[in-house]
């Protein structure tokens, strides 16, 4: 038809309609949503988890919390510039939470900001002034400046507060071992394994430094035992990676050579293939 006979009707302006969100049940949701990227963390699903906590500092953008652990996240992928900018939205949110500014100070010394990782880890322990893993924490970006006996003052408060606290133990070995002072770093890698003999870093530490004043045999079962501990503890980077100073670098370079290492070396990437 081309036309009709009935009047047309004056069309309405449509009024798009509004909807009324619920502020209580978006802050419900997101915070279910940080809930559920915590428990994909714990299974290391963090390609599952970073979304959700995404999405959750959208639904509740002033929850220090929530941003804490979309910072944690990130940093665990090594998302490290990321990481601090969500760790460093949340202490603005919450000036005085101690974990955010241990956080931020792993941070910083990951990227090798040293002296900032200092200014972090320092401001939590004036908040908690008693937690070991930030005081060792504190004592490794000591050492990564040079500053010996302030890193190995902070390691010993660590241990005061928990006496089996090997890794610190260990550590002060590594920062005696690069001063020269042999004798008392051994002592330390022996303290060490007498907490926890299953850690191959202080048992290789001491076959390296055993074998290097000529105790060849009880050398080279301790580093054979290290290695098929972890045979990560071969790799030289990785050794650098958890501090080992360059003298001990050096000397684990040549024992790493000997016929007996290699051959259980060579046993352990085997092993590895076979797999």
């Amino acid at each position: 038809m081309l036309g009709s006979a009935v009047a047309p009707i004056p069309a309405q302006a449509l009024v798009p309609h509004v909807l009324q969100l619920d502020p209580e049940g978006l802050e419900q949701q997101g915070l279910g949503l940080a809930q559920e990227a915590a428990q994909l963390a714990q299974f290391q699903q963090f390609e599952l988890a970073i979304p959700r906590a995404q999405l959750a500092t959208q639904l509740v953008p002033n929850n220090g919390e929530v941003w804490a652990l979309l910072g944690s996240l990130y940093l665990q992928q090594e998302r490290l510039d990321e990481g601090i900018s969500a760790l460093q939205r949340a202490r603005t949110l919450d000036t005085r939470n101690a974990p955010i500014l241990f956080a931020l100070g792993s941070a910083y010394f990951r990227q090798e900001d040293y002296q900032r990782s200092i200014q972090y880890i320092q401001a939590g322990l004036r908040v908690e002034p008693e937690v070991p893993g930030a005081l060792f924490d504190l004592g490794n970006a000591y050492y990564m400046q040079g500053q010996y006996q302030q890193a190995i003052a902070e390691y010993e408060k660590a241990v005061d507060l928990e006496d089996e606290f090997w890794p610190a133990i260990n550590n002060i070995g590594l920062v005696l071992y690069e001063q020269g002072e042999v004798d008392a770093a051994l002592e330390k890698w022996r303290s060490a394994i007498r907490i926890d003999n299953s850690q191959a870093e202080p048992q290789l530490a001491l076959a390296v430094a055993l074998y290097n004043r000529g105790e060849t045999e009880e050398a080279l079962l301790l580093g054979e035992t290290a290695l098929r501990m972890d045979g990560r503890y071969a790799d030289l980077d990785f050794l650098r990676d958890n501090l080992w100073g360059e003298q001990l670098l050096s000397q684990t370079q040549l024992f790493l050579q000997l016929p007996r290492i290699q051959e259980t070396i060579a046993q352990l990437n085997n092993a590895t293939v076979t797999e």
